[in-house]
């Protein structure tokens, strides 16, 4: 393959006008203007800097080692919507500034994305108008999207996603971190084109999408799977953290075979969840910790979709208005090997669209959510004035909780089993006895 070794702009506009199939960039190259990479091109190393957007492919492009810089709300990475077929785009040991986003839509009807290693450092797409619907709630775009936009459900994009690091403590991403979707409809079901991923893996993930306190209707996700997508194994190596308004942690609104989350997922904003699943799920396992901080946050929701096996480490919530587990759909079994607990007390929590008061509670089975096993290894616990540790108003065929259930704030509720101290319990009736509280099936 011919390859051009370039060191200026004037350079750089000459190979990718003359169609050279091998780009090697030295050094860093200011004040571009966007380039669009022929078929068939690869662009290695260097550091590009960009005045708006950045570098545009069109099919079977390769970018390695190669760092884009643009402003953070501008594009980095995209690609070219007139072209039928993308071809194989691989995006290998890239750093960006600025979005990385790869859609199908116009006439782009196949192809493949390959991400082996991308870090975007930061990002702001706070002001993109395309957003998907979904359960009273529009979505963020994230600072890495993959999205298949096609209506037509014969169109599928497939895509292979490893390693992706976004944001950083000091700096979090403005909007969601990773983002992979298919076409949706206005419920945020899949209805047309199907993104197929067989792997998405990511590194450490820091979001934070700035949405106003109070908004009802507007969401971000630290790792996002939107509705048409299909994905093997979901694998979260390193801490996902996120750290404002309706900032999910790990959402769910796709088809996923495995998720395993193997480092912390935390939340610190308002209506956070540390993972919520509105898709189907086979196996869900989180090997660390899941804690929330903020007003109305959850640990873990099951609220829509199905789900056969959840795993948890720990599940952690403090702030008023907080949930450690809420679950309203079916669900075969559920364990936690430590603790679940919960310290608020009553507060404000997003809920199906509408901001209202809530109590907290470690544990609710909402209608409709109908559960074989439950089992915890540790507590399960509130510390809250006037809170209810424990709520069935569903179906548990059996419960274990072998480090009892406590309930530590004043005006508290004691499982009937034994009045004076909290207790462990086991039911094997279809549903155990508990007190009903004002807990509501929420959505976020």
């Amino acid at each position: 393959m011919s390859t051009a070794v370039v060191t200026t702009a004037r350079e750089l506009a000459d190979a990718v006008t003359e169609g050279t199939p091998g780009i090697e960039v030295e050094g860093i190259i200011t004040g571009l203007p966007m380039i669009t990479l022929r078929p068939g091109t690869t662009l290695r190393g260097g550091t590009l800097r960009f005045g708006a957007k950045g570098i545009r492919l069109t099919s079977d492009n390769t970018l390695e080692g190669v760092t884009v810089l643009t402003e953070p709300d501008e594009v980095a990475i995209l690609n070219d919507t007139s072209v039928p077929d993308l071809g194989r785009l691989t995006l290998r040991d890239v750093t960006a500034r600025g979005q990385v986003c790869l859609m199908a839509e116009h006439a782009v009807r196949a192809g493949h994305v390959q991400i082996e290693g991308l870090t975007v450092q930061t990002a702001d797409v706070r002001g993109r108008a395309l957003r998907p619907h979904g359960f009273g709630v529009e979505a963020l775009q994230g600072a890495l999207t993959v999205w298949n936009r096609q209506p037509d459900p014969v169109v599928t994009i497939t895509a292979e996603i490893l390693d992706v690091a976004v944001g950083s403590r000091e700096e979090p991403v403005r909007g969601s971190g990773v983002f992979v979707g298919g076409h949706g409809d206005w419920a945020g079901k899949g209805d047309g084109g199907l993104l197929s991923v067989g792997e998405l893996r990511t590194g450490e993930i820091h979001t934070d999408g700035h949405i106003p306190e109070g908004t009802p209707d507007l969401i971000s996700g630290g790792v996002f799977v939107l509705s048409g997508t299909s994905v093997d194994r979901v694998v979260n190596l390193g801490p996902v953290t996120t750290y404002g308004q309706n900032d999910m942690v790990l959402d769910n609104w796709g088809i996923v075979r495995t998720w395993s989350a193997q480092a912390p997922a935390t939340s610190h904003g308002p209506s956070g969840i540390g993972f919520v699943n509105f898709g189907d799920i086979d196996l869900l396992e989180a090997t660390d910790a899941i804690r929330t901080t903020g007003k109305g946050a959850r640990g873990f929701n099951l609220y829509d979709g199905s789900l056969r096996e959840a795993r948890f480490a720990s599940i952690e919530t403090t702030g008023d208005g907080s949930v450690g587990i809420q679950i309203s759909r079916p669900l075969g079994s559920l364990s936690v090997s430590g603790d679940v607990t919960t310290s608020g007390g009553e507060g404000m929590s997003l809920v199906k669209g509408v901001q209202m008061p809530l109590k907290a509670v470690a544990l609710s089975i909402k209608p409709g959510g109908d559960v074989d096993e439950i089992a915890i290894g540790g507590r399960l616990e509130t510390t809250g004035d006037n809170v209810t540790t424990l709520e069935i108003e569903g179906s548990v065929a059996a419960l274990e909780v072998a480090g009892g259930i406590h309930a530590r704030g004043t005006g508290r509720w004691r499982p009937a089993s034994d009045p004076g101290r909290p207790t462990s319990a086991r039911s094997p009736s279809p549903r155990p006895t508990a007190r009903p509280s004002c807990g509501s099936d929420a959505r976020v």
